[in-house]
């Protein structure tokens, strides 16, 4: 149940992060998810190495969502590099 959780959580937060830089992405819903996750993980590193965070303490939705954006961001300029 909790991976499930976490998937559903990674969609809203790759959603909002799609929603806040517009545009056409390769990809549906999966990438969308795996980039909300994976924001939620950055954004959770990122707070630990500036103190934001402890260790094991989950990273706040606002700071998952500017990880998706992040890495969203990061994303495009690779499949934009490729096309």
């Amino acid at each position: 149940m909790q991976i499930l959780t976490i998937l559903i959580i990674g969609l809203i937060v790759g959603a909002l992060a799609k929603l806040v830089i517009p545009g056409k992405d390769p990809g549906g819903i999966l990438i969308t998810m795996l980039i909300g996750v994976a924001g939620s993980f950055v954004a959770h590193y990122i707070g630990v190495g500036m103190g934001w965070y402890y260790a094991g303490q989950p990273a706040g939705f606002i700071a998952s969502v500017l990880g998706a954006v992040l890495l969203l961001v990061g994303y495009r300029a690779i499949v934009d590099r490729r096309g």
